[in-house]
C-alpha cells in the first residue's frame, strides 16, 4: 500500500461521514439557501452539507476543528477553515449558517481521545457544543441571515429551543424525520 493511500484511509476513519442527520440538514439547507449567498457549513465533517449548498448556488465556507475534515472539505472543492465553531469569522458575513453538531449525550468520564468521539459527543446533556454555537451564531449572521441547526430528541428539543429563544432567535422546524431511537429536526433560527 502506498503512503498516500494509507494516509487517505486514515482520513476516512477520522472524519464523520454523512449519515441520516447530515442528509436531513443538507436537504433543508439546499432548499433554503439562495444563489449567490455566502454560507458557512460549521463543523463540516465530510463536507456533505456544504457540497449540497454549493450545488444550490451558494458560496460555501466549510469549517471544522478536525484537520482531517478540513482536508476532506477541500478535496470536495470547498473553501475550508480550521477553527473552533465560529471563532475564525468576522461579524455579519454569512447569509446562512448550517450546523450538524455533536449531540449524543456522553457520560463525563468518557474521554474524547479521537476525532470521531469529538464529532459525536455532546457532553452530559448533549448540548455542550450546541449552546456555545447558539451563543455566537448571531454575531456571524448578516442582519437578515438564517441559521439551520440539527437538533436530536436525545438532547432535549425544548431545552435547545428555549436556549435559542433566550438569545433572541425565533425558531421554526423546516425538516424532521423520526427513527426508532430518536427524532431529528432541522430548526431555522432567525432574528
Amino acid at each position: 500500500m502506498t503512503r498516500d493511500l494509507a494516509d487517505r484511509r486514515g482520513v476516512e476513519t477520522e472524519v464523520y461521514g454523512a449519515a441520516e442527520d447530515s442528509e436531513l440538514l443538507a436537504g433543508a439547507a439546499a432548499d433554503l439557501v439562495g444563489s449567490g449567498w455566502t454560507v458557512l457549513d460549521c463543523g463540516t465533517g465530510s463536507g456533505h452539507v456544504g457540497v449540497r449548498m454549493r450545488k444550490a448556488g451558494a458560496r460555501v465556507i466549510a469549517s471544522d476543528l478536525n484537520p482531517h475534515a478540513c482536508e476532506r472539505a477541500r478535496e470536495a472543492g470547498l473553501e475550508a477553515v480550521r477553527g473552533d465553531l465560529l471563532d475564525p469569522f468576522r461579524s455579519g458575513v454569512f447569509d446562512a449558517v448550517a450546523f450538524n453538531p455533536p449531540y449524543l449525550p456522553t457520560e463525563p468520564e468518557t474521554e474524547w481521545d479521537d476525532w470521531m468521539e469529538v464529532a459525536l459527543s455532546g457532553g452530559q446533556s448533549g448540548r455542550a457544543v450546541i449552546e456555545p454555537f447558539l451563543d455566537g451564531v448571531g454575531r456571524v449572521l448578516a442582519p437578515d441571515g438564517i441559521a439551520l441547526l440539527l437538533v436530536s430528541s436525545l438532547t432535549g428539543y425544548e431545552s435547545v429551543l428555549g436556549y435559542a429563544g433566550d438569545r433572541g432567535f425565533e425558531t421554526s422546524v423546516v425538516a424532521e424525520e423520526s427513527f426508532p431511537f430518536e427524532t431529528l429536526s432541522v430548526v431555522a433560527l432567525t432574528r
